[in-house]
């Protein structure tokens, strides 16, 4: 059989495909810590589930393909509370920002064209643009200056006449990195000026901590037209099951494309929508300010532990739930094929996120690792105390000094 020469190039997740070697150790008694996945443990807001339980109507029916008018206007007022203002017209619901980043890049992407994304990115970002036959062109950073990209020095010389977009996360998955109010207008500049989409995956909008400004890209009124925001509810509410996400833009003629595929995929699930409409409408200030407390004492948990381990390098994550990490061994793969098939301490082993599929450029990242710190920190503060255990007996069966 013949299959897509698109889908072929793409990879699997670096995130998820070491499930296989999860079930194998846990089917030895073994009970492995997570530091691999973007899923918090803490709990989805009960307006969610009050909103979908009192459903009263006989028939669940189509949504609009736009959303749900509650939805919609949940997420204008949303907007709006943040000093933006959108119109219905503005918003687009979604299958979560994956569905919203697919539909954007179906809309703007020709076979060969280029999208600049600043390197470690979210791996499947990958797929997305791969799938239309476009490629990612990277911009490097070093984690030495904190993995930063919004300079004109590092954006610039990456466009080509084949570059269509910028994507950028911020705050940063997997770097935590959060841009200031001047590196968010150097972006806008740098996109009005080559005619290109600026593509701002602001999913972790609310998780900034020490004195950093919470902000969106649709603050620049004059980018309008280039400015395209991807939202979700999974990481805002932890609620990454519900699957509702969104585009947000005001370039009218993306979001006329955008909705012939809205239009084409039907709608996005009702019930969702209508529970993310209750979170957006009920919570208010204390809850996100309740959020930012506790994932950064997650953070702060996570950092200490670290330090206590020889060799390791990072940067202190200024928001989202992720930080990368420079261990003292000759390859992260490797060492979590150890850990999972080999390593345990008391009946239990640790599994993270490689850094090598953060990375477009082949050879980055072999030594690094994506921790999400989404757990409690007591579990927090075992799995790094793990991972010190594991680097240990890995560079000692190796011979490694």
């Amino acid at each position: 059989m013949k299959f897509s020469s698109r889908i072929e190039a793409c990879s699997l997740s670096p995130i998820r495909k070491f499930r296989p070697y999860v079930v194998a150790a846990e089917t030895k008694g073994r009970k492995v810590l997570h530091l691999n996945i973007g899923q918090p443990d803490v709990e989805t807001p009960a307006v969610f589930f009050d909103a979908v339980s009192t459903f009263r109507e006989k028939v669940l029916e189509y949504a609009p393909s736009a959303g749900v008018e509650s939805f919609v206007e949940a997420v204008r007022e949303y907007y709006e509370r943040l000093g933006i203002s959108l119109t219905d017209d503005d918003i687009l619901a979604t299958y979560g920002g994956s569905e919203a980043l697919q539909i954007i890049f179906s809309c703007i992407l020709e076979e060969g064209d280029e999208v600049l994304v600043p390197e470690p990115y979210y791996p499947n970002y990958d797929t997305f643009v791969k799938v239309t036959g476009a490629v990612i062109k990277p911009v490097p950073t070093d984690p030495e200056k904190g993995y930063r990209f919004a300079a004109r020095e590092q954006i610039e010389p990456c466009i080509t006449e084949r570059t269509r977009a910028i994507l950028m996360t911020n705050p940063g998955n997997p770097t935590g990195v959060v841009l200031s109010r001047e590196e968010m207008r150097t972006m806008a500049e740098i996109a009005m000026e080559h005619d290109l989409f600026l593509i701002s995956d602001e999913v972790y909008r609310e998780l900034v901590y020490d004195g950093q400004r919470m902000s969106s890209m649709l603050e620049f009124e004059d980018a309008a037209e280039h400015v395209v925001v991807v939202d979700s509810v999974s990481k805002r509410f932890s609620a990454t099951g519900s699957r509702v996400g969104a585009i947000v833009s005001r370039n009218q003629e993306l979001m006329g494309h955008a909705m012939k595929i809205c239009q084409g995929r039907l709608c996005a699930a009702t019930l969702d929508q209508m529970g993310a409409a209750a979170m957006y409408r009920s919570l208010s200030e204390s809850y996100y300010a309740g959020i930012r407390a506790e994932y950064r004492r997650r953070r702060d948990t996570v950092v200490e532990g670290l330090r206590k381990i020889p060799g390791v390098q990072f940067r202190i994550p200024e928001g989202a739930f992720y930080l990368m990490v420079t261990l003292p061994v000759d390859d992260a793969e490797k060492l979590q094929y150890f850990l999972l098939e080999e390593f345990e301490d008391h009946g239990q082993t640790v599994m993270y996120a490689p850094g090598e599929g953060f990375y477009a450029t082949p050879g980055k990242g072999r030594n690094e690792i994506r921790i999400a710190y989404v757990t409690n920190p007591e579990e927090l503060r075992r799995a790094v105390e793990l991972l010190g255990l594991g680097i240990a007996a890995y560079n000692a069966k190796r011979g490694a000094v």
